[in-house]
């Protein structure tokens, strides 16, 4: 007598595990960036009403000039307080970052995670062709690490080399 199995087959996963999850998966595309000419009072602005610590600073062509943050912004306010000038002639290419580091949208996010514990940054902009195309940052790590978590966590940590 034969036996008869009544369990249904099992249905695939639907996201592949083996899969590296990239860093342009999870980078913000739609960003708030700044003009080299821009005012630093008015990036101060921004950065409050916005509720962000820094952005991108490009000109008109789309290209990376620089980073401005809430800490270029800080040094400005100390600085003209010190030399007692008036801040609302001072431009954002005067203080911002200008040798800015960038990360490859195609790189796995738990190596983005790696590098961004190496580097201290809190963001990183990606440049394709030329142009900024977006910006991951150390919050878009964590979103990917919780979508991963119970999937396939230990296969991407093992690709990434972080343990």
């Amino acid at each position: 007598m034969a036996i008869k199995n009544f369990r249904a087959a099992r249905k695939q996963s639907e996201k592949d595990t083996t899969k590296p999850i990239l860093v342009s998966d999870y980078m913000t595309k739609k960003l708030i960036t700044f003009k080299p000419e821009q005012s630093v009072l008015d990036v101060m602005d921004v950065l409050i009403k916005k509720k962000i610590s820094g952005g991108p600073v490009v000109n008109d062509k789309g290209e990376l000039m620089g980073i401005i943050s809430e800490g270029d912004c800080m040094k400005q306010i100390s600085e003209s307080r010190y030399f007692n000038m008036p801040m609302a002639e001072t431009t954002v290419e005067k203080h911002m970052v200008k040798n800015v580091e960038t990360i490859d949208g195609n790189m796995n996010i738990f190596d983005a995670a790696n590098k961004f514990l190496l580097s201290k940054r809190r963001r990183f902009p990606i440049i394709e062709n030329g142009k900024l195309i977006g910006q991951i940052s150390q919050k878009d790590v964590l979103k990917a690490a919780l979508d991963m978590s119970g999937r396939s966590w230990k296969i991407n940590f093992k690709r990434a080399s972080l343990f």
